[in-house]
């Protein structure tokens, strides 16, 4: 199976653990040049941001110079006036060093909270564009991986770039301070530079790998946490936590050692670094003393300031060894949203699209065949009629693509063109603005979903321009006002995420408000009722007559009384129709239907005809 021209099957789902384990190149010129349209917007700062590290390095390396100035200028000849101006000059240079420092520091931090915005804002606007197929494929973890881990470490890229430029800058400017300085003595000083380049040679490799464990580790252990939380009602009912705590801590050794194995990789550079300094050091006392007395070098202030910038020459390096897997990551990630923005939506809109006048409700399909992998049909060859104002209920064994007929219908998903054809008051669902197709059909599943936010704002979710009015008439249909007026806040009680804070059939009722108050021509219920309890059952069914009057409703229930009483049932089985009838016509062909409507359908509803 193919998306925008990418492979998106079981191999490349296997492949993305990986893929998400993978540190990158320092520096990929792909992802750089992708971030530039996100950084030009804010090109004033990004100068203002360099002009300011220019400015704050080029300092750095100066006070090290004045030093030797007021060793070998003042002090050697009692010129205490003289030194009066450089503790000016040195106060003069503190300030512009916190101002420089500050103004870079702050402006990289607009750029950056300005990029992140803005990407962010494109990727989720993107991840909204793709069709129900790629989040069958995508996991969860991954896209949310994606859409906040590596947009947020991406945000540190152009504040890195900066910060690094700065230090390379100082490491030249000290380099190039100390050879005009003394030639010869900046020469075996730095001769060191060969040693501090092979240790670095030998350290990348063991630190990229140690960081690597550690980012595999911990999304071993966040995955761990993830099921267990998102599982914890199995977790409990067959008492599990004794075993998963043990599972779980040995995921979180495992993860405790690759950090430690980290932080020695990292401590271990440091005093090797310092070793390279002192060895600098020494060189430089040892040969600059002996310079000073045989004449070579006149003014001790050099020696001084020798010393200085030898201490700061390591300081860039010790910054840019930790900027190197910052960098990695970032490049990394810039990989992965990159990516993932390339992936095209393999359900867009027609470029001669045309926007869906008022329907009737009529829908037609016409041999169609559809297969979410290929060769594998879940859907065989279906020739089906509705005509405006039916009720039609769909049967059928589990897995006899009752769903994936209905999601046909909604355009979740295109029939191939050779595949036959779906048509909605005869326009073929292709050919059309899918929004205008959505804003004419609702659609109520099995499980309710309710966002975080008020009854209100959940029962108007797509339709705000709704009046109280009509959002009031939608609850009384489905039998949901009496409790909301129940509840604390009524229609402005604010419900947890899912709305868990309501029972399953208050939920589901809120959903079936939510489908009416657009005033749908098209109403599918797909499984509506399977998980409430039958007194809610009841509420609804006494609220279909109402619910469906003028409306093309496609219902798939395994309880509602509607399924006998539907004005026609179309009875699915591996992906085909086998039986198209009423209840009655079908009952007497003692068919599929009728077998299973004595296993399943008859004894479910004898609870409901029941009720009072």
């Amino acid at each position: 199976m193919m998306m925008g021209g990418r492979a998106f099957g079981t191999n490349s789902a296997r492949r993305g653990h990986i893929d998400e384990e993978v540190f990158g190149s320092v520096y990929d010129q792909k992802v750089v040049l992708r971030l530039l349209p996100y950084i030009l917007p804010f090109k004033k700062l990004v100068i203002v941001a360099i002009i300011s590290m220019l400015i704050y390095t080029g300092t750095q390396v100066a006070v090290p110079w004045i030093i030797k100035i007021a060793i070998d200028d003042y002090i050697f000849h009692n010129n205490f006036r003289g030194l009066t101006w450089i503790f000016g000059i040195f106060v003069a240079i503190a300030g512009i060093n916190w101002l420089t420092n500050f103004t870079q520091q702050y402006s990289m931090e607009k750029v950056g909270q300005g990029v992140l915005y803005n990407l962010r804002r494109d990727v989720f606007h993107h991840v909204q564009r793709h069709s129900v197929r790629f989040f069958d494929r995508m996991e969860v973890g991954r896209l949310m991986s994606r859409t906040q881990g590596d947009v947020g470490q991406l945000q540190e890229f152009s504040s890195l770039v900066v910060m690094t430029l700065g230090e390379l800058l100082s490491l030249v400017g000290i380099v190039v301070a100390l050879l005009i300085m003394d030639l010869k003595l900046g020469l075996i000083t730095l001769t060191v530079l060969p040693l501090l380049i092979g240790t670095m040679v030998v350290w990348q490799p063991l630190a990229r790998k140690a960081f690597m464990e550690i980012r595999r580790a911990i999304s071993i252990v966040n995955g761990e946490l993830n099921q267990n939380i998102t599982g914890v009602r199995v977790v409990q009912a067959m008492n599990r936590q004794d075993r998963n705590l043990s599972n779980f801590d040995e995921l979180n050794t495992t993860h405790r050692n690759s950090n430690l194995w980290a932080s020695r990789m990292s401590s271990g550079l440091i005093p090797a670094v310092d070793i390279l300094t002192a060895l600098a050091i020494g060189l430089a006392l040892f040969f600059g003393a002996q310079m000073i007395g045989n004449g070579e070098l006149a003014e001790a202030g050099v020696l001084v300031a020798f010393l200085i910038y030898i201490q700061r020459f390591f300081d860039p390096i010790r910054n840019l060894t930790m900027m190197y897997t910052q960098l990695q990551r970032s490049m990394a990630s810039g990989t992965r949203i990159f990516d993932l923005l390339d992936w095209e939506p393999d359900l867009v809109d027609a470029q001669d699209a045309r926007e869906l006048p008022r329907i009737r409700g009529e829908i037609e399909m016409q041999d169609v065949s559809f297969s979410y992998v290929e060769g594998e049909d879940v859907i065989r060859n279906v020739n089906l009629h509705i005509e405006p104002g039916e009720v039609v209920a769909i049967v059928g064994p589990t897995g006899a693509g009752k769903t994936t007929l209905i999601s046909l219908m909604s355009r979740f998903y295109d029939v191939a063109p050779e595949r036959g054809a779906v048509l909605v008051d005869g326009h073929d669902v292709r050919t059309v603005v899918r929004s205008s197709l959505a804003s004419q059909m609702s659609m109520v599943l099995q499980e309710p979903y309710l966002f975080s936010g008020t009854v209100k704002e959940n029962i108007k979710y797509n339709h705000t321009e709704a009046t109280d009015t009509r959002m009031i008439q939608a609850a009384r249909a489905v039998g949901a006002h009496d409790f909301i007026m129940a509840l604390e806040d009524g229609y402005d009680t604010y419900l947890a995420e899912r709305g868990t804070n309501l029972s399953v059939g208050q939920r589901q009722l809120l959903s079936f408000a939510r489908a009416i108050v657009a005033d749908p021509k098209i109403l599918i219920l797909d499984e509506a009722t399977a998980n409430i309890d039958s007194y809610t059952e009841v509420l609804i069914q006494r609220a279909l007559s109402e619910l469906l009057r003028d409306r093309t409703a496609i219902v798939i229930a395994h309880r509602l009384s509607t399924i006998r009483g539907a004005d026609k049932i179309v009875v699915l089985n591996f992906g085909e129709v086998m039986e198209v009838g009423t209840h009655d016509q079908l009952m007497a062909n003692d068919g599929l239907y009728a077998h299973l409507y004595q296993m399943n359908f008859a004894a479910m509803e004898e609870p409901i005809s029941a009720t009072p």
